[in-house]
């Protein structure tokens, strides 16, 4: 195969469109909150981001959800400083249920159509 756009449009080499997810999560307060979010399939925006981890240059976690969250036009709705809270720091970081919300989100819209690799390990004792 030559490596040409249409050559590598037709393997699936790019990652298309957003996927519109359903997110659900619980305030500090208590209270639900449910909400619709468009999650970007892993590819170019996250591979530089997870590289830029990698270097130490910023924040994993937030740099994946960065990358990964969008509207539904692909347009990215946070920066990592919003999501550390160093955009606006009486702002805060993002809530924690939150967050944990939009990493499951991404982890689903990634694992779409894949086989589980999830293993059982024995830990030796008896």
């Amino acid at each position: 195969m030559k490596l040409t756009l249409n050559s590598l449009k037709q393997t699936g080499a790019f990652t298309g469109r957003p996927v519109e997810k359903e997110i659900n999560w619980k305030a500090q307060d208590g209270t639900e909150h449910k909400a619709t979010t468009y999650v970007r399939p892993m590819g170019y925006h996250t591979a530089t981001s997870e590289v830029l981890a990698i270097t130490g240059k910023v924040d994993g976690v937030a740099g994946r959800i960065a990358a990964s969250i969008c509207d539904e036009d692909g347009k990215q709705v946070f920066t990592i400083a919003d999501i550390t809270g160093e955009a606006d720091p009486e702002r805060g970081a993002l809530d924690g249920s939150l967050t944990v919300a939009l990493l499951v989100a991404i982890q689903e819209v990634n694992s779409m159509g894949k086989a589980s690799s999830a293993q059982t390990t024995s830990s030796g004792a008896n």
